[in-house]
């Protein structure tokens, strides 16, 4: 699964146009590398977001097949410290 469908449909992103531009303008890495949108995303795989704020860090658990609902969200992915 794309990166930028994969942060859309875990809501980490309200939508995938914010998750594209963020990967283009370097702000997200996957596995300390910078990350095209269309990069594919795999489960162990840990996904960097760079905000104002710091950055962020998630270890994909799951790929969802479809859009996961607000409750289901630890199933896909687990923020790390």
């Amino acid at each position: 699964m794309r990166v930028d469908v994969f942060l859309k449909k875990v809501l980490l992103f309200k939508k995938r146009s914010e998750a594209k531009k963020m990967c283009d303008d370097r702000l997200i890495l996957i596995n300390g590398k910078e990350s095209k949108p269309s990069h594919s995303v795999n489960v162990n795989d840990i996904i960097s977001i760079e905000t104002r704020e710091g950055t962020n860090k998630y270890r994909v658990l799951n790929i969802p097949e479809r859009n996961v609902r607000k409750d289901d969200t630890e199933a896909y992915y687990e923020e790390m410290a």
